[in-house]
Order: structure tokens, then C-alpha cells, then sequence
């Protein structure tokens, strides 16, 4: 008899759990979608407007098609989260994780700060499926969901408990008002973070509590004009950040830096630009020739911010290299793009300006 109940019990649990365990799936587009500047995108989920195909250079426009920066909110009690979501390239890189090449990151209000719940490891090509954190207390609690840095996605799923509560937001957090818009490298795309979340771009986010727009183009931050005039149509921006330098020579940045700058100063007179020198590499202290490139582009620019400021322009402010990534040379994985070592570095270098330039006690 002893037995059977024993048994009973046991079938008992595991029905429980099963039930418990059953997952309702929600397609992603019934939930708020931020750190896009125009919603006149081809598809959800990528950066740069339709107009801009076949007049971006091919690269940038591919590259626009990621979804570095992109973030969705939503609200729940559930006691598990799930997300399937379909990649658009499936792209792999040999000095990034897959989960910060093409991953998603999840993350929790708690107090009122956003905390880390756990990542969203990529599991196949095509269609990924995950169990992003179980266990969980029945607490309503406010998410978001970092896409990928690196690659596209074609479509989401958010899966929770059946029955439990999944809803829009309540709490406008990170804040949508004067947002934080920034034009940048592969480093501003957010190589080589080892999940979306540490991307210095989305730390700087939510330390500012603030929507940020990511405008990072790998390898092609070329101070394009068209990008200059999409930044240009943001609403009541909070400040402009340009740190396009590593991708740019001294040559380019004389040539087409101060009318990159005219675009953004005449649709915005009264908001902060900050100009971002490139960072001293730990490679440069031993390759001969990229030590005089680097220095090369930031005299380039120090001449550009000089000119400027020479000019009358005021709200305009220059982060330069000097311990920006550290001394020890132990911020990057290749001796270029950073680990989460190098972006912390990173955002914690440029906040001091950043946070004067938004007018921050």
C-alpha cells in the first residue's frame, strides 16, 4: 500500500511539473521594439530605413540589417521565459561567441536598476529555441530582450508559463526621452562583446537610463553622409556621439569630418556633439605602422574639435585615448575589439564627458 501511495505521489509531481512547464509562446511584435531611429525599415527588425538601400554603400547597408542596439520590453509574472527566434544570417566569426555574434540577452527591472537574468545562447542554424531562466518566483516583473550585435533577425517568440501574466510594459525604462544617438565602429557595434548586454553602447544605456540608437557599421563607419541625416531626424536627441575614428584616416576625417558635423549642428543647434578619438590598441605599441595611423587620426581630429571650437561653436566635447581601454594591454581579444573587460573600460571612459554633456549632477 505504502508503495502505491509512494507512487501516486511521484505521478502527482511530475504532473505538476509538466503543467508547470508548459510554455505559451507570443510572437514578439505585439511587444514595444526600441533603439530604432525610423520605423520605415524593410523589416522589423533592422536598423537603417528602406530609402537608404542602393544609396548606403552595399557594406553599410548589410551591415544596417543587424540588430546590434535593438531592445524589446515587455512585462510578466511568469516563473520561466523561453524565446525562439529565427537568425536572418547566421553569420559565425572566429573572434566572437556565437551568443555575442548572433545571441539575444535578457534582462530584469530590479529596484529599479536592470539586472543581467541570463543570455540567450544561439542552438542551430536557422530557428534557435532556448530556456533563458527557470524557477523563478511568480513575480511581475518589468524585461528586456538585447538582440543580436552581429547578425539579423528574422522573427521572435516570447514563451511563458501558460496563464501567466504577459503584457506591455508599465514603467518607460530605459527612458525614450532625448535619446543618446551614436555613430561608430565595429567596437560601437558592440565587437567583441561575449553577450548583447555588454555591448558598451547598451551598458552606457542603462547606466544613463536612456534609449540609445546604435549606428555602429563594422569595418565601415566612414562618416557617410546619409547616416549624418538620418541621425539629423532624431526627435529632441539628449547628445550626438561620433566615434567613427578607428574606421576613418586622417585624409577622411579633413575631408568629410566637419560636414558630417554641419548636418547634425544644423538640424540641432542646441545639442551636445561629442567627438571620440580612436583608442591606443595594445598591437599599435608594438606594430610601427598602426601606432602612426592611430595618432595620425586623432591629431586629425584634435585639429577638427580645435577648428570648431575656434569657430564659436559651443555644447561640443572630445573624449581623447589616454587611459581609455587601460594600461595593461589585456582589454581586446585580437588586440582591436574588446572583451567585456574593454567595453566596461570603454563606457566608464567616455561616461564622465557624456554625463556633463547631458547635464548630470
Amino acid at each position: 500500500m505504502k508503495v502505491k501511495f509512494k507512487l501516486l505521489a511521484l505521478a502527482l509531481t511530475m504532473s505538476m511539473t509538466t503543467l508547470a512547464q508548459k510554455i505559451v509562446y507570443t510572437d514578439a511584435t505585439e511587444f514595444p521594439l526600441y533603439g530604432k531611429i525610423s520605423n520605415e525599415t524593410n523589416a522589423r527588425y533592422e536598423r537603417l530605413p528602406g530609402k537608404l538601400e542602393g544609396v548606403s554603400r552595399k557594406e553599410v547597408w548589410k551591415l544596417g540589417r543587424n540588430s546590434a542596439g535593438l531592445y524589446i520590453r515587455f512585462r510578466s509574472n511568469t516563473t520561466s521565459v523561453r524565446i525562439k527566434w529565427e537568425a536572418l544570417f547566421d553569420n559565425e566569426q572566429n573572434h566572437m561567441t556565437d551568443l555575442g555574434t548572433r545571441g539575444l540577452d535578457l534582462y530584469a527591472l530590479v529596484d529599479g536598476e536592470w539586472k543581467a537574468v541570463a543570455p540567450v545562447r544561439p542552438t542551430r542554424k536557422g530557428l534557435n529555441e532556448w530556456t533563458v531562466i527557470r524557477n523563478m518566483q511568480p513575480i511581475e516583473r518589468e524585461y528586456m530582450l538585447y538582440l543580436s550585435l552581429y547578425d539579423g533577425v528574422k522573427s521572435i517568440e516570447i514563451g511563458v508559463d501558460e496563464g501567466a501574466l504577459l503584457e506591455q510594459p508599465l514603467v518607460n525604462s530605459p527612458s525614450t526621452e532625448k535619446p543618446i544617438v551614436m555613430y561608430g565602429t565595429s567596437i560601437l557595434q558592440g565587437g567583441c562583446a561575449s553577450r548583447p548586454g555588454m555591448a558598451y553602447t547598451n551598458i552606457l544605456g542603462r547606466i544613463f537610463d536612456k534609449e540609445v540608437f546604435n549606428l555602429g557599421f563594422s569595418g565601415n563607419a566612414r562618416f557617410d553622409m546619409e547616416i549624418a541625416e538620418l541621425m539629423a531626424t532624431v526627435k529632441d536627441p539628449g547628445v550626438f556621439v561620433i566615434d567613427c575614428i578607428p574606421n576613418s584616416s586622417d585624409k577622411l576625417i579633413n575631408e568629410k569630418g566637419e560636414a558630417f558635423f554641419r548636418v547634425l549642428r544644423d538640424a540641432h543647434p542646441d545639442v551636445p556633439v561629442i567627438f571620440v578619438e580612436d583608442p591606443i590598441f595594445p598591437r599599435s605599441a608594438f606594430d610601427v605602422k598602426l601606432d602612426e595611423e592611430v595618432v595620425g587620426r586623432n591629431i586629425a581630429l584634435t585639429n577638427l574639435y580645435k577648428k570648431l571650437k575656434k569657430a564659436g561653436e559651443k555644447k561640443l566635447y572630445y573624449v581623447d585615448s589616454k587611459g581609455m581601454i587601460g594600461d595593461d594591454m589585456e582589454a581586446t581579444v585580437d588586440g582591436t575589439h574588446f572583451t567585456d573587460l574593454g567595453m566596461m573600460r570603454y563606457a566608464k571612459h567616455i561616461f564622465p564627458t557624456m554625463k556633463k554633456a547631458l547635464g548630470r549632477k
